[in-house]
Parts: C-alpha cells; structure tokens; sequence
C-alpha cells in the first residue's frame, strides 16, 4: 500500500496537521521538525495528494492548455514556452488535444473542473465558448480572439500577410498562389487582408486555395499546380504547406527560386536546413506561449492586463526559396 500522511506522522512522532503544514509551507513549524518530516517523506515515498492541497489552499497550482494538434511545428514550440515559464513560477500544465472535435472540449473541460486547475491557455478554435464561463477561471487565448471580453495573444498576421505580397511584388511575380489554413480560422482571414491590402495596390492577382495546415491533401495541390502551370510565386500560411508545394514542384520539374518562389509562414527550426532553405514569415511561438502564461498568471492573481488583446511583431527571413 502506497504511505499516507498518517503513516508520516506516526513515523515523526508528530501530528497529522504539522506533516500538512510542512507539506502546504504554511503555518509555523520548528525548523529540525521540518526537517524530520521532510526526511520521513522522503523515506517513505510519500507523495501528497495534490488534488486535495489544491482544495485546501485554493489553488491547484496546475494551468490547462488545449491545442487542436499536438507536433513539432507551431504547437510543440508553443506548449514548450508555456510549460518553461510555467515551470518559473512553480506550475505544472496539463495539455491536451481536441483535433477540433467539440465533444471533446466538453470532456476535457468536465476533466479540468475536476483537478480544480486555476486558469486556461486556449490554443485551438474552441466550439464550447459559453462552458468556458461556467469554470469560473481566468482564461486566455492564444492565436486567435475567442471573444472580445476574453484576454488573447496573437501575432501581427496582417503584418505578416503584407511582408509576404511585398517580397513577392519586389521580385515581379506575376502569377501568385495563396496556399492558407480553412477559412474560418482567424489567423487565415487576416494574413489574407494584409496580403491582399498589397496587391489593391497593384493589378496582381492571386489565386487563393484552402487547405488543412498540418496534413494538407497533396494529391489535390499536385492538381492546383499542374492547373496553374504558369504560377511564378507561392505564399504558404504554414512552413508545412510551403514545404509540400516545394517538394511537388520539384516533382514537376519545377526549379524553386528560378521558376517559383516560396514563402512560408512560421519559421520553423528545420526551415533553414531544408534544401533550398525556406524564406518565411517569423513569429516567435515559444514566444508567445512564454507571454501567454505571464498573461494569465496576472489573471490568477487578479492583476490588470495593461492590453486585453496583445499582438506581438513579425518579420520575414529571406532564405534561398526565392529570389
């Protein structure tokens, strides 16, 4: 049987209440007492439950954060920054993934009312906005606004959409693809504006095709490109969409930056391994998970945010994928 705080006390020769004081650090206990207990947990290989601190002192000292996917590209840098600033601050998150299925938001947040976790770090196009009210925590979101009287951190997507159409101006492509994420995400609605805000400029047009930003169909965007074989330049809302256009290309027979010129979103890390390296625009997603847990650690402690929605600045890295 696994030893409880009893077995502890017994063990110290002291009482169940001072084993919980050394436990929680609160309340006066003599110093070689302290020390004892901590011994004996040790010993013991006791370990406190932490749901039931968490119901005594009010805080479970645990953040929630739900992401859509969990991979190596935007969201595995974000969870790091979260999880590395948590850690600061003597927190633990509990991350899950919804794959955008609305029922299971409903679960997970049934599984966070339970742990009595103290704030919320939204990460995914989240369905079940009016359940989030019913927690009764501080929650933020990330990427994207939520709702306008619930706290975000988001990057200048305009901004970045607007460096992208600037680079490919400058270049003179005359035939433009825009590969971007669905529709209905906010993050492809205004990278779209900023992009498209350029080119009204211009007599440019671009040819905008919609597709999923982690596991986009390649069989359809082979078909998009062979139906635009004239196209000249390709700006990606994701580094994964501009990688899979490059490698379709050069399948064509396409030469990228000669015959097309590519732009990604993101910066991913491998982005300037990949033969050509990839010109992209960079946001600092860890970043942004590190300002996000700062944010909504704030919130917990019932401090003001200065801005409800922070945006933070882009800019573009220009690599051998265009000219």
């Amino acid at each position: 049987m696994k030893p409880t705080i009893r077995d502890v006390a017994k063990k110290a020769n002291v009482s169940v209440s001072t084993v919980s004081r050394v436990i929680n650090q609160k309340g006066y206990v003599h110093e070689e007492t302290r020390e004892l207990v901590n011994k004996i947990i040790e010993e013991l290989g006791f370990i406190p439950n932490q749901l039931a601190r968490s119901l005594t002192s009010r805080s479970s000292k645990i953040v929630g954060v739900i992401v859509p996917h969990i991979g190596p590209s935007f969201y595995g840098a974000l969870l790091e920054g979260i999880e590395t600033q948590a850690a600061t601050y003597g927190y633990k998150i509990m991350f899950c993934h919804t794959q955008d299925d609305p029922e299971r938001e409903l679960e997970y947040l049934k599984f966070f009312e339970q742990y009595n976790i103290d704030g919320l770090i939204i990460a995914s196009n989240f369905t079940n906005k009016d359940r989030l009210f019913d927690l009764k925590i501080p929650v933020i979101t990330v990427d994207h606004v939520l709702d306008e009287t619930i706290p975000s951190i988001t990057s200048d997507n305009v901004k970045g959409g607007a460096l992208a159409a600037k680079k490919l101006l400058s270049i003179e492509a005359k035939s433009i693809l825009l590969f971007r994420g669905p529709s209905f995400l906010l993050t492809t609605m205004e990278r779209t504006i900023g992009f498209l805000s350029v080119l009204k400029k211009t007599k440019i047009f671009a040819d905008i095709y919609d597709f999923d930003l982690i596991q986009p169909d390649e069989v359809l965007m082979e078909e998009v490109l062979r139906q635009n074989a004239n196209v000249d330049a390709i700006f990606a809302f994701s580094d994964t969409l501009a990688l899979v256009a490059i490698n379709i290309l050069k399948k064509m027979g396409k030469r990228v930056p000669e015959d097309v010129s590519v732009i990604g979103y993101d910066d991913m890390p491998l982005c300037k391994w990949v033969t050509p390296s990839l010109s992209t625009i960079h946001q600092n997603t860890n970043f942004i998970g590190k300002q996000a847990f700062v944010n909504l650690l704030k919130l917990i402690r019932s401090v003001e945010l200065e801005t409800l929605h922070e945006v933070l600045d882009v800019d573009i890295v220009l690599r051998d994928s265009t000219k």
